[in-house]
């Protein structure tokens, strides 16, 4: 067999690269064909085939390092897998769905890589998702590198920074129509801004599902519309040849490692299959377009390669297939052989089962009562002072953008100020200023989570919070669940929230709790005061999951919302509850603005000879029934109290589990009291009439009573 090759017709590439190559192809085709085989035969549920994206992913595993670089990939980028470390086997555990699958016991799709060892992030199915998350990911070696060579963190550092290389990268990749995605531009704009070492890899197919690129793509090519973004290198080439690819990949991968900044390859292959086995392709496709894709299978090129540069004959070629075809067959033998998940799993891992807080600290009290925006501030600062791993950012949350002029300004630090003064004292690589983009905001913090940093991003307000909703209810809150506790995105996304503002109107006075309590994994809280807000935020910092952290704008300066400082070490389990006020005759079940009024109401009552019990649940997800039942059995009446719309809000919820398991214990219908099913009005004469007062809290209490 010959070993010489022309090395100029070959770009560079040896014989011993081209037959790992080819092998990887072979093995990736031979991977679609059993999997749509054992689906034939209801031994797997679904099937998403490589076929024709093999050569560009084959030739980009060999520019890349796993368990070095970290890896975004996609539900088609199976030989790129193969060609990190991710083993046959390992993929029929997935399609089988079986217990003892790596990637995420059984709960993920296949196609959906994932392993911590090799450094590929769990995958998922929405499109487009993982772009935002690269970002974060690329932005993390930045930041542990900015981090290395300033100011160590006082001795009573908990945690390190976790390693980094300096030629590190992030590969993340897509087909042609996740680049319609919104979320995909603001990736772009984030990685030129910051010239971060991101590799894009878009496969163009030609097709999103049926639809063709030149009906999504403003002049039909993705890579035309980015050559406009400073720092990007970009390169368009034939993805079914691997020599062209060879060459391509090498141009921009020496880019982004060298730290010139973010590369697309933009790589034009084929689909050979259907876009799913769900799909049938004859209906949207002509016999002409299918036969052309055919023609152009990447597997019979390179092979044609192999033949004319003398590194294998006919023979090989066919020897491998047969060996390729054992091991397959192997492995699916073997993951037969393998157990299903056990039905009692499937709570397993909605949450962090090593749970860091478990009991209420005693406050160490000090100097006079504090708002709750000076508890929050505090807080994060004593925390980012023995823990390097916070990070905080978001839209206008530093003082300053400009550092230079952080000394001769006295600086923003958020519009309610709850950050002022972080960046002057821990410098603006821990804090700093975002886009307004909020999905960036988020799948930036999802990104720096799963690299080892403690990511405290803010939503500026709660009713801007939608763009986000991607990355918050399909990516950060499941993550732990469908990897299996694999990976986990522990971070907190601070979001100002609620309304009485006087003036707010319709955009500055929302909340929707209830929308994100509908998120298993993600932990939400709303404190009601100083004291707590301090002791939650800790928790949140420490429990290793997602947590939504609900800042009511009302109470951020109210003097009843003070408390005194409890201290460096107070912390609040998330998920209990405390009686704010102790009663016999009526139980109120509150949190977030409604505690005070329910108090005040409660005032009221007593002078009525009412004694009320209110109950601040402070957590809401997961929320602390046990307390609620406890009351409810001591008073035998319930008053729900919240401020969110009475047609479905989170208090519905509460209402509903109080009438089924406490029915016997109760002397009177459940009651709530709840904004009406209305936005909130800029008239001041209109948000009173839609948002829940006293004198609703009185009434409803008074009725539970005489029932």
């Amino acid at each position: 067999m010959a070993t010489k090759l022309r090395a100029q017709s070959l770009a560079g590439l040896d014989q011993a690269s081209l037959l790992r190559i080819h092998r990887l192809m072979i093995l990736s085709r031979a991977m679609d064909e059993v999997e749509i085989k054992l689906k034939r035969h209801q031994k797997t549920f679904f099937q998403l085939s490589s076929g024709g994206h093999e050569a560009i992913q084959a030739v980009a595993s060999l520019h890349l390092k796993p368990a070095h670089d970290w890896f975004y990939p996609y539900y088609r980028d199976r030989t790129l897998a193969l060609g990190l470390g991710v083993r046959p086997l390992d993929m029929l555990l997935q399609a089988m769905a079986k217990s003892s699958d790596p990637s995420s016991g059984g709960r993920e799709m296949p196609g959906h890589f994932g392993s911590p060892s090799l450094h590929i992030i769990n995958q998922s199915s929405p499109t487009g998702t993982q772009y935002l998350q690269a970002v974060g990911t690329a932005e993390a070696g930045w930041f542990i590198r900015e981090s290395a060579v300033r100011r160590p963190v006082d001795e009573r550092n908990r945690n390190v920074l976790p390693e980094w290389h300096r030629d590190e990268l992030v590969y993340v990749s897509g087909g042609e129509g996740s680049a319609s995605e919104g979320e995909f531009f603001e990736a772009l704009s984030i990685a030129s801004l910051r010239k971060l070492p991101l590799l894009f890899l878009i496969q163009d197919n030609g097709y999103a599902i049926s639809v063709p690129s030149e009906a999504q793509t403003p002049g039909g090519s993705v890579s035309r519309l980015v050559r406009g973004f400073p720092h990007f290198h970009v390169e368009e080439l034939n993805g079914l040849d691997v020599v062209e690819s060879h060459a391509a990949m090498k141009r921009a991968v020496a880019y982004v490692r060298t730290g010139q900044g973010p590369a697309l390859v933009h790589a034009h292959v084929v689909r050979l299959r259907p876009h799913s086995d769900s799909d049938d392709d004859k209906l949207y496709r002509s016999p002409e377009d299918r036969a052309a894709d055919a023609a152009r299978d990447p597997i019979p090129a390179i092979e044609e390669v192999l033949l004319r540069e003398g590194c294998a004959q006919p023979s090989d070629l066919e020897t491998l297939r047969v060996e390729v075809r054992e091991e397959v067959e192997r492995a699916v033998e073997d993951a037969q052989l393998a157990s299903d998940p056990e039905p009692a799993s499937s709570m397993k891992f909605v949450f962090n089962p090593r749970v860091a807080v478990e009991f209420e600290t005693e406050p160490e009290t000090s100097g006079q009562p504090i708002t709750i925006v000076e508890a929050i501030n505090r807080t994060l600062e004593r925390e980012m002072a023995h823990d390097p791993r916070i990070v905080v950012f978001g839209e206008d949350v530093a003082d300053v953008s400009r550092s230079e002029h952080i000394s001769l300004l006295p600086g923003k630090g958020g519009v309610f100020k709850v950050t002022h003064g972080l960046q002057r004292k821990f410098g603006d690589h821990r804090v700093f200023n975002t886009p307004i983009a909020e999905a960036g905001i988020v799948g930036r913090a999802f990104g720096l989570a799963v690299r080892g940093l403690l990511p405290v991003a803010e939503i500026q307000f709660f009713d801007y919070i939608w763009p986000a909703m991607q990355q918050i209810r399909n990516e950060l809150s499941i993550l732990r669940w469908r990897s299996n506790n694999a990976f986990s995105a522990p971070m907190v996304l601070r979001v100002p929230t609620g309304g009485y503002l006087t003036g707010g109107g319709i955009y500055h006075s929302q909340c929707g709790e209830s929308i994100f309590c509908h998120c298993p994994g993600l932990r939400v809280v709303l404190p009601s005061n100083a004291r707590d807000a301090a002791g939650l935020l800790r928790a949140a910092l420490r429990c290793g999951d997602p947590v939504l952290f609900l800042e009511h704008k009302h109470l951020y300066r109210q003097s009843y919302a003070r408390s005194p400082d409890p201290g460096p070490d107070y912390v609040i389990p998330l998920g209990k509850a405390c009686t704010a006020r102790a009663g016999r005759d009526v139980t109120v079940v509150t949190f977030g603005a409604l505690v005070e009024k329910s108090l005040r109401a409660a005032d009221d009552l007593a002078s009525q000879g009412i004694d009320v019990e209110v109950i601040d649940l402070r957590s809401l997800q997961p929320y602390d029934w046990e307390a609620i039942a406890a009351s409810v059995r001591r008073t035998n009446r319930v008053v729900v109290a919240y401020e969110d719309t009475m047609s479905h809000g989170f208090g519905a919820e509460i209402a509903a589990r109080i009438a089924d398991e406490l029915f016997t214990e109760l002397d009177a219908p459940v009651a709530r009291v709840a904004a009406l099913d209305s936005p909130v009005g800029y008239s001041p004469v209109l948000e009173k009439a839609t948002l829940p007062q006293v004198a609703d809290i009185v009434l409803a209490v008074r009725r539970a009573r005489k029932f």
